[in-house]
């Protein structure tokens, strides 16, 4: 739809989808592109790097806050 220009009622019926499922596909895809950290998993494989890498830095800051209090 964002790419080649299909309505969302002709993309949905050409997928098999319901529309407002199709509607929350494309604007989580148009936030995602325009930069923004989606809340639910990411779609594209730049967004998908940055929730891994965010999820790492919280658990290095876990334990690193474990390891502050065992001294």
């Amino acid at each position: 739809m964002l790419d080649q220009g299909y309505s969302v009622s002709e993309a949905s019926k050409s997928l098999d989808v319901g529309e407002s499922a199709l509607r929350r596909w494309v604007d989580q895809l148009r936030d995602e592109r325009g930069g923004k950290t989606p809340i639910s998993k990411a779609m594209t494989e730049e967004q998908q790097r940055i929730q891994e890498l965010e999820k790492r830095v919280k658990e290095l800051e876990t334990e690193k806050q474990i390891l502050k209090k065992a001294q």
